[in-house]
């Protein structure tokens, strides 16, 4: 068994796991900062669009 090759394989691979952790963690930062804007864009629209009545009828001629 050849001790440095596993012991470079072993410490790639945890460069690589922490390298997708920091990734991970950077896109989950992104959408939370991306709903909060949304959330924001939401409550300053005006009213007429946060009508839960709004779309229940829809006039179908045939």
């Amino acid at each position: 068994m050849d001790i440095p090759a596993v012991s470079m394989a072993l410490a790639q691979n945890k460069v690589m796991n922490d390298f997708g952790v920091a990734m991970l963690s950077k896109s989950l930062d992104n959408m939370e900062s991306a709903g909060a804007a949304m959330v924001n864009t939401i409550e300053a629209a005006p009213a007429p669009s946060l009508d839960p009545n709004l779309g229940n009828n829809i006039d179908i001629r045939v």
